[in-house]
């Protein structure tokens, strides 16, 4: 049978296979990942009111594609106080957001308690608020550094008030490929492992794929393999995330950025391979917000959020710095054809627009 057929049947590919997708007309391939996007969702595409917080830069681990942590071309090193971080969090609920989104660097010189003590400190004062948090990378960094089990690194922050794990710190799982990019940090079966645990404790996650720097098409065909086998196992993830690498002030010095092309072709076939996964999230801080609404036409359903303000990926040059405001997603979801769903972060829809 071909490829067409088996996916218009809802077979599933094998790793030969979902490579071969690459080589289809790209028309072709958005049209069959629309076809199963449309299927779920219709024309919605989702968003959040969400709040990016980064409480630190300073970073124990070095990988090749950062620049933003301090440790070597960001000389500015700068960690929060939780005071500081309850108020970002209590000016973006006042303005609206729904969730934080809480991710830092490894930092060295700060224990556990100053990260749980942050998440305790927003859940008391923002009881309502979605607490999003903790990057599997994060969670191993507290394992290496100061002997702490996953489970009980995992235990730490749900008693401290996190209510999801973002999927950050996944890069590629390829070993090969994540020992010269991210050497020393979280692997990729200690990263399954972490969000398979997750999991089990009845709580969500999303995933995340980092590509078009050196890995190659089998490398993120390989990826999203892993994941879907976790998945059939736990049911956990509620989207996945293929995000664009970017290029600037890092130390990869990737020559032959991915055309939007192949981004698009990659978003198509992430919708295609990974059937058990429901969301597939274009994160326009990554691939510019035009190109994400271009990918809700490819697989892609969701936008992520307004972000309000982010640091990791535009200090990599992309276009994120300040967020977006919410009628300028909504207007530009809707010029794109499509119905802007703002939803929470388990995916519950708020309102339609």
């Amino acid at each position: 049978m071909d490829l067409i057929s088996k996916i218009k049947n809802g077979e599933r590919l094998n790793q030969q296979e979902a490579e071969a997708l690459y080589d289809l007309d790209l028309y072709t391939l958005g049209e069959l990942a629309d076809q199963i996007r449309q299927s779920k969702y219709g024309k919605k595409s989702f968003f959040n009111v969400n709040r990016h917080i980064n409480p630190t830069n300073v970073c124990a681990d070095s990988c090749k594609f950062c620049a933003y942590s301090a440790s070597r071309k960001n000389p500015n090193q700068y960690t929060m106080t939780h005071d500081e971080v309850v108020a970002i969090a209590q000016k973006a609920w006042d303005s609206g957001a729904k969730e934080v989104h809480i991710v830092s660097a490894h930092n060295p010189n700060d224990g556990a308690e100053w990260y749980m003590g942050a998440f305790r400190k927003v859940r008391a004062a923002l009881p309502d608020i979605h607490i999003k948090a903790m990057t599997a990378a994060e969670v191993d960094f507290l394992h290496r550094k100061y002997g702490y089990s996953y489970d009980e690194v995992l235990d730490m922050m749900i008693e401290s008030g996190v209510d999801s794990m973002p999927g950050g710190g996944a890069e590629i799982f390829d070993e090969k490929v994540r020992e010269y990019l991210c050497s020393g940090k979280v692997k990729s079966d200690q990263w399954i492992d972490i969000h398979r645990k997750w999991h089990q404790r009845g709580k969500e996650s999303n995933a995340t794929m980092l590509f078009g720097h050196i890995e190659s098409r089998a490398h993120r065909i390989d990826h999203m393999f892993r994941l879907r086998k976790l998945q059939d196992e736990t049911g956990g993830f509620n989207a996945f995330i293929p995000l664009v690498y970017q290029k600037e002030n890092n130390f990869l010095k990737v020559k032959d950025f991915p055309t939007g092309q192949e981004i698009l072709k990659t978003y198509a076939i992430s919708r295609i391979v990974l059937d058990n996964i429901p969301h597939i999230k274009a994160y326009w801080a990554t691939s510019t917000i035009g190109l994400a609404l271009i990918a809700q036409e490819f697989g892609a359903d969701d936008l992520d959020g307004t972000i309000q303000k982010e640091s990791i990926q535009s200090a990599a040059g992309a276009a994120s710095a300040n967020g977006m405001a919410i009628d300028d997603f909504v207007s530009l979801i809707k010029n794109a054809g499509f119905i802007p769903v703002e939803r929470d972060s388990l995916y519950n829809e708020l309102k339609v627009y």
